[in-house]
Order: structure tokens, then sequence, then C-alpha cells
């Protein structure tokens, strides 16, 4: 994904079609986008229905892909 997953998804996917696959209403969606990012506590659900790493959607909160390399070693 690029570098806003939740930017990359969306138009992917569509906001409407995501919103269904996670269970909330398309506004929710919108204030998403707004923001910026997925909120933590509904990463999983994200992650879930598409596939996307929760690693890329909030590496914030969850770090670095466990399989990623070492960003120190560089």
């Amino acid at each position: 994904m690029s570098e806003n997953a939740l930017e990359s998804l969306v138009a992917t996917v569509g906001s409407y079609r995501l919103a269904r696959l996670i269970g909330v209403k398309h506004p929710t969606i919108h204030s998403w986008m707004k923001a910026g990012r997925v909120p933590a506590e509904r990463v999983l659900a994200v992650e879930e229905a598409t596939g996307i790493s929760r690693y890329e959607l909030r590496p914030d909160v969850f770090g670095p892909a466990p399989d990623a390399p070492d960003q120190r070693a560089a």
C-alpha cells in the first residue's frame, strides 16, 4: 500500500463497501479519512475484512511488521 494505507484502501475497495464489510456507517469512513487513520479499536476488524495488515494500517500503534527488516540496522 501507499504512504497512507487507509486512502489506498478506500480508493481500491470504496468507502461504502468498506463500511459494509466492517459493520459501520458510511460517514464513519469519511471521518476516518478526515483524521487520516483508522481508529486503533477498529484496525483488527479492517484487517480481518480486507487483509490489509494492522502494521500497515497503524504502524504508530502496532509497530513494524514482525517480518519487516530491522529499520535500525540501516
